[in-house]
């Protein structure tokens, strides 16, 4: 019975001492190719677990297998087990020795279709005389495979048949031959389209957007870029990768699934301000925006929206856009836009455009343009601006490679424009004088860029970039740019600076919530510039402004609402501005 309670005790002991071994430190050394902190990286065990039978041999596996992925596959092991003295501590000291790296010594090739094509030789052919290495073989065979899909076999495959070693024990010299097999698989072109969820738009008005031609040769990379081009019609819910197929007769078949969304929005809010003062008139506020961008399913659009910003300013803007006139990569729009300033004057603007989309991605416009300021008769006669016309022509580049033009997670936007205006003084009569300049040429510069980078799982940098720049010998309050507000600097109140050289930036930090709604963080710095102008005593107007807050972009069925909350440089709390807006689609 003694013996049998001294064994129980013993057996309990032991227990509690192996399960509470910890491993204090792991020793390797010897290997003259990899650093110790590789190989502990490699063995998968750190310190501070708890020791068990085996966790040696787990070791050795790990750094083993590692090994032989970088082409040293005759490693051999030595160890050695420490404990503490009170056996609560184990040391394990590894010895490594790689050996000698086994080199390809050669490529061989089994081609089920016909000879191996001379760029694929030449990729696999740079692996002879070098070190075995399971990554690099695999890049190899990636590379291969794109090769195949962008040169029209989408079904090839290239696969390792097998390995013979060949081996030297005496004179450590290790070797190996790849067999390495291809099947290209058939020829494919990309003979029809298939369209499928297009309730509304017309077939045409997709397919154009491709930009395939009938039996083009298929490319995987080419593919890829579709669904971004007809992101950019903004017809559609994000669109996946196209699927591929034959069909009975043998036809290579494109089949392209997208999901429709609301194209024809109307939003605004209208507001009733009373008057102030008793006998005084009250008067209607708001926004109105009517957008019809797929109109009747061609891909036409057009747009009207209202403003009223109070009593006596308000703003009316209509456009319309006619898409690949007659079949070819040609868009031409028009506008009309009126802006009444106060009680000053107002402004009259009527333009037109021609796109050519050189690219799906790269596009060049040429603009002509009219515009006529008119001041308001008061009854005693005092200036605000001259009455003129003036006629403009221009051109616009634009670079789109965004992913995405709601919420881009990669890619860049590009746009630069010139345009020159002949702008002629007429009155009123007795404000000009002999010294006036009545003929006066303007010339504007405007660049825009924006760069988008997922810096990781949906989270995205962008940063935009922006410069406006008027030149001319006499400016005028309608002539100047303006800065300020939701959609140049956000803190600051609409158009609330004017300057003939304006510059802004926007940096934000955003969240993907949904494909297309997300939350950011923003920080906006802007700069104005207006030189003095002695003869109508006004003084030079220079200022450097910062911005910053937090907001929300939602997609809506009424369309992209932005919404954020903004504080000025030296703002406090209660002096934050809410900027309320819906992104143009137009």
């Amino acid at each position: 019975m003694f013996n049998y309670i001294k064994y129980l005790l013993l057996s309990l002991l032991f227990l509690t001492t192996s399960f509470s071994q910890v491993i204090e430190k792991i020793e390797i050394t010897g290997s003259s190719a990899f650093g110790e902190s590789t190989l502990l990286n490699w063995s998968g065990i750190s310190n501070g677990i708890k020791y068990y039978n085996g966790v040696v041999d787990t070791i050795k596996n790990n750094i083993a297998v590692k090994l032989s992925e970088q082409g040293y596959l005759n490693s051999k092991f030595t160890h050695n087990i420490s404990f503490s003295e009170d056996s609560l501590k184990v040391t394990i000291s590894l010895t490594v020795k790689e050996g000698e790296p086994t080199f390809i010594s050669k490529i061989i090739y089994f081609d089920k279709d016909s000879l191996v094509n001379e760029y694929i030789y030449s990729l696999f052919e740079f692996l002879e005389g070098q070190i075995i290495n399971r990554a690099a073989i695999e890049e190899t065979i990636a590379s291969s495979l794109d090769y195949y899909e962008n040169n029209g076999f989408p079904f090839a495959s290239v696969k390792i048949n097998s390995i013979n070693f060949i081996s030297d024990s005496v004179e450590e010299n290790y070797s190996a031959e790849v067999y390495i097999e291809m099947n290209k698989g058939e020829k494919s072109t990309i003979d029809k389209v298939v369209i499928t969820g297009n309730n509304s738009t017309a077939d045409y008005v997709i397919i154009r957007e491709l930009r395939l031609e009938s039996g083009e040769l298929y490319s995987q990379k080419e593919i890829e870029e579709l669904p971004n081009r007809l992101n950019r019609l903004r017809f559609f819910e994000p669109i996946g990768t196209p699927q591929f197929y034959f069909d009975s007769q043998q036809k290579g078949v494109l089949l392209i699934n997208v999901k429709e969304k609301q194209t024809n929005n109307f939003d605004g809010i209208i507001g009733y301000i009373p008057g102030s003062r008793e006998g005084e008139k009250g008067y209607v506020t708001g926004l109105v925006n009517v957008s019809l961008r797929n109109l009747f399913g061609t891909g036409r659009a057009a747009a009207i929206r209202w403003q009223q910003f109070n009593r006596f300013s308000q703003e009316l803007e209509l456009k319309y856009l006619e898409p690949w006139i007659f079949g070819f990569p040609f868009n031409i729009s028009g506008g009309a836009f009126q802006r009444k300033q106060d009680t000053t004057y107002v402004q009259r603007r009527f333009e037109g455009a021609v796109e050519y989309l050189a690219t799906e991605d790269i596009s060049a416009s040429i603009i002509i343009g009219s515009e006529q300021i008119i001041p308001t008769i008061s009854e005693k006669p005092r200036f605000t601006v001259y009455n003129s016309n003036a006629l403009t022509t221009g051109v616009n580049l634009k670079i789109d490679t965004r992913n995405d033009p709601y919420a881009p997670r990669e890619g860049l936007l590009f746009i630069n424009s010139y345009s020159f205006s002949r702008k002629k003084i007429y009155g009123p009569a007795e404000f000009i004088s002999t010294t006036t300049i009545t003929d006066i040429n303007l010339q504007r510069i405007t660049v825009s860029f924006g760069g988008f980078l997922e810096i990781f799982s949906r989270q995205v940098v962008a940063l935009g970039l922006h410069g406006r720049e008027l030149r001319g010998s006499f400016f005028e309050d309608s002539d100047l740019f303006r800065l300020g507000g939701t959609n140049t600097l956000r803190g600051y109140r609409e158009n609330q600076f004017l300057g003939s050289r304006i510059a802004w930036s926007n940096l934000e930090y955003r969240l993907l919530l949904t494909r297309r709604t997300y939350a950011f963080l923003f920080f906006d710095t802007g700069y104005y510039l207006r030189n003095a102008d002695v003869e109508r005593n006004i003084l030079k107007q220079e200022g450097f402004k910062i911005g910053y807050g937090l907001g929300l972009n939602l997609e809506t069925g009424l369309g992209v609402l932005v919404v954020s909350f903004a504080l000025a440089k030296g703002d406090s709390f209660g002096d934050g501005k809410i900027h309320f807006g819906i992104v143009n689609e137009f």
